[in-house]
């Protein structure tokens, strides 16, 4: 059977989750797999060599990451061809959720190599499940950007999101981008901020975005962290609120046809309404 590590198939990629903080959380099918590969392809070797000699596992590594990958993923690609079993690992939870790996999974399986996955920790679904929120359907952003058109639009997409979202965020940037939710009127959405999950210091607080801007204003986190927001709640849309946006697009030197389909975008509310505030703002 494919992804029976008792009789490892040549030329299969594994795509192997390693613990993202309780060691305990490291499967018996994952160790078996790194033992019976012919090499484990990490995303840093010293770090993963650690938690190889731990497990006692002696299958040689080879570094495999963002400033690399173009240059080895034809070299490893070629090798599993001509039959050679690798294990593909990060520092820490599941390859490819924000961590590199994904350039090699789609060539491999472009070149017709199996790719066959060992699943384990993921900071991601452990916040999700630990979160209380409705978990029948969700969207993960991942890393936002930090400036620009590009997360001005995720942040907007996320104000429109009608389920969960999850995304990750670096400690010192949680309480900036809760507060740029809440400018865009989510300020009232459920909330959650997970962190340091499996740790000896996992922390899951619960609030409203507003709530939870103003705990971490006065109190900044540490460690990993991951935020989950609740489904966006269907609400009427207030002329002042639709006029407030399109005069501050108007005044970033938009037209009023641009401004008044970029408001009814983010407001859903009709181009119709957010053209004539549009003209209004013009002729003020």
């Amino acid at each position: 059977m494919e992804g029976d590590v008792s009789d490892v198939a040549a030329g299969t990629l594994f795509v192997v989750s390693t613990p993202i903080g309780n060691m305990g959380d490291f499967s018996f099918r994952a160790v078996e797999t790194l033992r019976r590969v012919a090499l484990v392809l990490a995303e840093d070797t010293r770090h993963s060599r650690h938690l190889l000699d731990r497990y006692e596992i002696a299958t040689p590594l080879a570094a495999y990451h963002e400033h690399n990958e173009a240059k080895m993923t034809p070299i490893f690609v070629e090798r599993l061809r001509n039959g050679e079993s690798f294990a593909l690992v990060t520092d820490a939870g599941t390859p490819l959720v924000s961590d590199p790996g994904a350039r090699l999974v789609r060539a491999a399986a472009d070149a017709g190599i199996a790719i066959v996955p060992i699943p384990g920790a993921s900071a991601l679904l452990a916040a999700l499940v630990a979160s209380a929120l409705d978990v029948e359907r969700f969207t993960f952003f991942g890393f936002l950007t930090r400036t620009g058109s590009d997360r001005r639009a995720t942040l907007d997409e996320i104000t429109r999101t009608r389920h969960t979202v999850v995304l990750y965020e670096s400690p010192n940037r949680v309480a900036a981008t809760l507060g740029e939710l809440e400018q865009r009127g989510n300020g009232e959405r459920a909330a959650v901020v997970a962190r340091e999950m499996t740790k000896q210091f996992e922390e899951v607080r619960r609030g409203t975005v507003s709530q939870l801007r103003a705990y971490y204003e006065d109190t900044p986190p540490r460690g990993e962290i991951v935020v989950v927001i609740g489904a966006a709640v269907e609400t009427a849309v207030s002329d002042e609120l639709v006029r407030e946006r399109v005069q501050a697009l108007r005044a970033a030197g938009m037209s009023a046809r641009d401004a008044s389909a970029a408001v009814a975008e983010e407001l859903g509310v009709s181009r119709k309404v957010a053209y004539k505030m549009a003209q209004g703002s013009n002729d003020a």
